[in-house]
């Protein structure tokens, strides 16, 4: 949910995609700029009490797609008509599949009885030209004065409400409140101090080893990231990397870690170290910067990378995002000789035969099966199935996420020799990855327990 946010909409991507004439009319500039005036005018009025409640339509790309503009067209005409009717105070369509509904003089309680409400209509079909139709939504709420002082912030409080109420499920609405508060303030100081943590090289980088079941030495690593923030701690990938999307500093710092992965393959083929590859985990956003091909390209050949040694990783998730040069975009890097790995292979996100159109040469195994081993004894037919299939297209299969004798057991004799976890490892600095790579276990021990 997080991965296409900007400063206009929560989903730009479905901005782009539902509905191009809708979104480019005057009159939602219009009504748009309705929005922000009533919404500044609410907001500057310390008497004025009420709440604000956005609505975001889910999945409408793919309702666009399948259905066609003219019948979505009037899907939103009649979703429109329902909320101004239901609502009775002033319902803006913001952007794209997004309205805004400011409810003056509602109580917190009034407005999420609203909520509730179209909740519940939601969760029956809409009829268009005979044809029925269900999609679902999410609904953030935040009441005024308070959390909010100017519009920016309002939407910002929003924005963060409707991102929980998608979490929770279909047609589920959140309340912004100090605990959502202390989220926000968070993601703040986050994006605060990425810019500063790359300016003077304070974002940590290390190595997860992959080893091999087949050759018994450790021959592939994925690089991580994690920063250290005053107040807040170590602050891992998972969390940063998302506000990093949404402040439009994931450029930056992901060609910051392209350039570390390469300089580390430069000294690793320097060392005479013998491995496959090493990976960075990247972003679709990247995808979308029209010059991602040649700052890889120039990085590439700064560093005097070989072919086959610099491996990007991208989420099987980001397949469904429909880029039409995402294709394009991925054969140019395999011409370059750059090895595609596909993450959370099995969580069903994207077709098989995306997979097959792609130039993917590497799967990495979805976590969550790796854990159901421990848990559930149906979980490794899934995951021999899953390796069978990877072999019979003749693609490489890595687990992650290893941890325990059994799952080393049963990933080896369901066929999957490549293991990431901390059963062998966990993450290095750079200098202990070179001393690793192409070693076993045993030559390894000293450079991993220093750690």
């Amino acid at each position: 949910m997080h991965w296409f946010q900007n400063k206009e909409s929560k989903h730009p991507d479905d901005k782009q995609a539902v509905l191009p004439e809708q979104t480019k009319d005057s009159s939602v500039k219009l009504e748009r700029d309705a929005c922000l005036k009533h919404l500044g005018q609410a907001l500057s009025s310390n008497n004025e009490r009420g709440v604000v409640l956005k609505l975001y339509i889910e999945n409408f790309k793919q309702l666009n797609q399948l259905l066609g503009y003219e019948y979505c067209e009037n899907l939103l005409n009649q979703i429109l008509t329902y909320l101004k009717e239901t609502c009775t105070n002033n319902v803006y369509h913001y952007i794209g599949v997004e309205y805004v509904i400011i409810l003056d003089h509602f109580t917190q309680g009034q407005a999420m009885n609203l909520a509730e409400e179209i909740a519940g209509r939601f969760d029956h079909a809409w009829k268009i030209d005979g044809t029925d139709c269900l999609c679902s939504v999410e609904m953030g709420l935040c009441a005024y004065p308070g959390h909010a002082a100017t519009s920016e912030q309002m939407l910002k409080c929003l924005d963060l409400a409707v991102t929980r109420a998608g979490e929770a499920g279909p047609n589920q609405a959140v309340t912004f409140d100090s605990t959502l508060q202390n989220q926000l303030l968070r993601r703040q100081a986050i994006a605060l101090y990425i810019k500063t943590a790359l300016e003077k090289e304070e974002v940590e980088i290390l190595y997860r080893p992959t080893y091999s079941t087949d050759t018994k030495n450790f021959t592939r690593a994925e690089l991580s990231m994690r920063i250290f923030i005053k107040g807040l701690g170590l602050i891992g990938a998972s969390e940063f990397m998302p506000v990093a999307e949404d402040s439009g500093q994931i450029r930056a710092l992901l060609y910051y870690a392209l350039d570390k992965v390469c300089q580390c393959i430069r000294q690793a083929e320097d060392a005479g170290c013998e491995f496959e590859s090493i990976t960075l985990p990247v972003s679709p956003v990247l995808f979308l910067q029209e010059d991602f091909i040649d700052e890889v390209s120039k990085v590439i050949n700064t560093y005097h990378v070989p072919q086959g040694k610099l491996a990007l990783e991208l989420k099987e998730s980001s397949l469904t995002m429909g880029y039409l040069n995402l294709g394009i975009m991925l054969q140019k890097l395999a011409d370059m000789g750059v090895e595609l790995i596909l993450n959370e292979f099995g969580s069903g996100c994207s077709s098989i035969s995306a997979i097959l159109d792609l130039p993917i040469q590497t799967l990495k195994l979805e976590r969550l099966f790796i854990w159901q081993l421990e848990t559930n004894e149906k979980s490794k037919y899934i995951i021999e199935g899953l390796i069978r299939m990877a072999g019979d297209l003749d693609l490489t299969m890595i687990a992650e996420g290893v941890e325990t004798e059994n799952q080393v057991s049963e990933l080896t004799n369901a066929g999957c020799s490549f293991q990431q976890g901390f059963y062998y490892s966990p993450p290095l600095k750079q200098e202990n990855l070179i001393n690793i790579l192409g070693k076993n276990k045993e030559e390894s021990a000293p450079y991993i327990f220093e750690e």
